[in-house]
């Protein structure tokens, strides 16, 4: 017995070496990865150049934390991230910079979530113009660009593609995934409320294939959005429109001799030519083993004054505040827009006497109707005692455009995607399913339709009835606030609503939109409305998380690198998993929603 109680003794300190070793390792880890959160201010050297390497996803939001830093320690893929903001106000800041002799524009840039649509991009080709317009040499060298990489490229005044190269542009093109077909195998039932003849966000769960109405406002929404991509590449490359669409339709896939001769490149070259020539620009010694002087953009931005405040207070504040993903009910998680979260943050703001206005930077598809409202709700309420203007991005539609309704002004790019004034109710039940496996289900209730929230069973009329009035109503109520904010006419509303999507172009034509323009537009506009001039400085919400927190996360659920194996079978899975998403973000008290539909992705 002695010698068990000392065995015991003697694992249990074991035990408690062990752990605290691993706390203490756990902290040595925190305090490291922390020591390389910090970066150094780069050095600028005279004369430099700076690098703009496309291989990110360029957000609207700042990152919640650096990617970069903890994918590698947790065996994760590294994913970079740029904000919009870091990006043009670098390249703004360049362009008046001594020490920047040029710029050079090269990769790829990597689109993920609503990052890196083309809203956000002719903001980012916006200042790239401005640089150029310096008089400052741009550079972009290219390897395979697709359409996004070429958008950008076509700025600059010397655009070299290697000559193993190629230019990927076909044009623009929406490829829906429809579920029924696979619903209906597994005996998963879906039933559907909405209003508006274009609100098509159910498709996807109802149908095999897209509706007439579904298929009109994609081909008017992608041609919209092709005329200024496709215009605004032309005029770079000092083409015309349609000599450039007759190269798109007949190669798609440009070769490097097909791109010098249709005039899209200036020439081709070799990345070492490349970086030699540069070498001689910067005043490098030919032949020496250093490369040529240069900073990339990110090192940059963070070496430039910025407005940015580090904490709320001080006199003179604008608040950006971006609501970046979609809108559901309660706090929501990283990547979403929770209507409780989001509202309180705004009354924070609201009632802090420090900030003198507000921007609303929307980049959402939209979702729950009631977080939406919950969210409009705090923006007219702030209305009243300081401005609000909003600044839409690559998506701001449906709930997205729900909150953009009351506000001093509202600026779009044409490229974005807003509208979709429609509302929506989708019911799933699994019964054939259930039966299937040999499961049932029976009840006892004291009210005919007690049970009326259950996925046991398919809806019966009179609760699919109950649900359309409410649908009906939600629809009434968003027009009237569209009609109200906008000061447009009801009818002219309903005309133009039926959950129809529009263009940035086209929505300013109908009186949804005041000004075509970008961030920094909002910005100016709300800092005069507000009387600040340029006498004000910025703070940004939603904050970096602390590190702990984020790491503590992402041991939970770091997992190996998901992006391995066939990529065209991947992007497959990541389309359904990217739709089942939907259904998870379904949590609407009312199960009512404002939403555009998951499958509007344009490639």
């Amino acid at each position: 017995m002695k010698n068990f109680f000392t065995s015991l003794l003697g694992s249990l300190v074991a035990l408690v070496v062990f752990f605290g070793g691993c706390l203490f390792l756990g902290f040595m880890l925190l305090a490291v990865i922390a020591a390389l959160g910090e970066k150094p201010v780069a050095e600028v050297q005279p004369g430099s150049y700076l690098v703009f390497n496309l291989s990110a996803n360029i957000q609207d939001a700042p990152p919640e934390f650096d990617a970069g830093i903890l994918g590698p320690i947790l065996g994760g893929r590294q994913e970079h991230t740029l904000q919009l903001r870091t990006v043009t106000r670098a390249l703004r800041a360049a362009a008046k910079d001594h020490r920047i002799a040029g710029l050079l524009i090269t990769g790829n840039v990597r689109p993920q979530g609503y990052g890196t649509g083309f809203g956000a991009l002719r903001e980012v080709r916006a200042a790239l113009l401005a640089f150029k317009a310096s008089g400052k040499p741009v550079m972009a060298y290219l390897d395979f660009a697709t359409t996004r990489d070429f958008y950008l490229a076509s700025a600059a005044g010397d655009v070299v593609l290697d000559p193993y190269g190629l230019i990927l542009m076909p044009g623009l093109a929406s490829r829906p995934m429809f579920l029924a077909g696979a619903f209906e195998k597994y005996g998963v039932g879906v039933q559907v409320t909405r209003v508006g003849k274009y609100k098509s966000a159910v498709e996807p769960f109802t149908r095999r294939d897209l509706s007439p109405e579904n298929r009109e406002q994609l081909q008017q929404l992608l041609g919209d959005l092709w005329a200024v991509v496709r215009g605004d590449i032309a005029a770079g490359r000092r083409l015309a429109p349609a000599d450039l669409q007759a190269v798109v339709d007949s190669d798609g896939l440009i070769t490097a001799e097909g791109a010098v001769a249709h005039k899209l490149v200036d020439r081709t070259a070799y990345r070492d030519e490349i970086i030699d020539e540069l070498k001689g620009r910067t005043g490098v010694r030919k032949g020496s083993k250093d490369t040529f002087k240069q900073v990339s953009l990110p090192a940059y931005a963070g070496a430039v004054p910025d407005r940015l405040a580090s904490v709320v207070g001080g006199s003179n504040q604008i608040a950006v505040v971006y609501a970046e993903g979609d809108i559901v009910d309660g706090e929501g998680q990283m990547g979403e827009v929770g209507g409780l979260k989001f509202s309180r943050e705004l009354r924070q703001l609201r009632q802090d006497d420090h900030v003198k206005a507000i921007v609303l930077r929307v980049n959402s598809p939209g979702g729950s109707a009631a977080a939406s409202e919950e969210i409009q709700r705090e923006l007219r309420l702030t209305m009243a005692v300081k401005p609000v203007v909003v600044s839409m991005g690559t998506v701001a539609a449906s709930g997205g455009y729900w909150i953009s309704t009351y506000s001093n002004r509202i600026y779009a790019e044409p490229t974005t995607i807003t509208g979709s004034i429609g509302v929506f109710g989708l019911f799933i039940d699994v019964q054939k399913l259930a039966g299937n496996l040999g499961l049932t289900w029976d009840a006892v209730k004291t009210g005919k339709m007690a049970d009326m929230l259950t996925i046991s069973r398919p809806k019966t009329p009179e609760e699919l009835e109950v649900f359309q009035k409410m649908v009906d109503w939600i629809y009434n109520e968003f027009t009237a606030k569209v009609a109200e904010g906008r000061k447009l006419d009801i009818d002219r509303v309903r005309e133009i609503a039926q959950g129809r999507v529009w263009s940035g172009a086209e929505a300013r034509k109908l009186g949804l939109v005041d000004e075509v323009g970008g961030l920094g537009d909002a910005i100016t506009f709300a800092a005069s409305k507000a009387g600040l001039g340029t006498n004000y400085r910025l703070v940004e919400f939603p904050r970096k998380r602390p590190l702990a927190e984020v790491i503590n996360e992402m041991l939970h659920g770091a997992g190996p690198d998901q992006a391995s194996g066939n990529a065209a079978l991947m992007k497959m899975f990541d389309d359904i998993r990217r739709e089942c998403r939907v259904l998870e973000g379904f949590n609407d008290p009312h199960g009512v929603y404002a939403r555009l539909p998951a499958d509007l992705v344009v490639e």
